[in-house]
């Protein structure tokens, strides 16, 4: 693990987090799947030094191990993902509105962890789910 610098900070700070769509119905597979890992990334790109280390989507949830700055709050970075993440998903798959009628893709909340020592433990952990 290696921290971040910028002129006048370093910072390691990464956090693994798990979401998964509302009533955890099985809908992230096939295209969908293909879809939300490269929007994903795409979404994290936009947000200035906000990296993803691992992702892994299984048909009902998504694992994100994640490099956020300090400057960010690990709840404003999730918030953005997710509902980035809903419209182009709603927008890519029309279908998904007859299941998710009120434009609620994800379910309210996620898990998050911090991730300090145990860093390659976590990283086996998502990328083997």
């Amino acid at each position: 693990a290696q921290d971040k610098r910028l002129s006048h900070s370093v910072w390691f700070s990464t956090y693994h987090s798990i979401f998964c769509p509302k009533y955890r119905y099985n809908i992230l597979n096939g295209k969908a799947e293909i879809f939300v890992r490269n929007t994903l990334y795409r979404l994290c790109g936009q947000k200035d030094y906000v990296t993803i280390e691992e992702i892994n989507i299984q048909s009902d949830h998504v694992h994100l191990m994640l490099s956020i700055p300090p400057k960010y709050a690990i709840s404003e970075i999730m918030g953005f993902l997710k509902g980035k993440l809903a419209l182009k998903l709603f927008q890519e798959q029309k279908s998904l509105t007859k299941q998710y009628w009120g434009r609620h893709l994800w379910a309210r909340g996620y898990c998050v962890s911090t991730v300090g020592l145990n860093e390659e433990q976590i990283r086996k952990y998502v990328r083997w789910q």
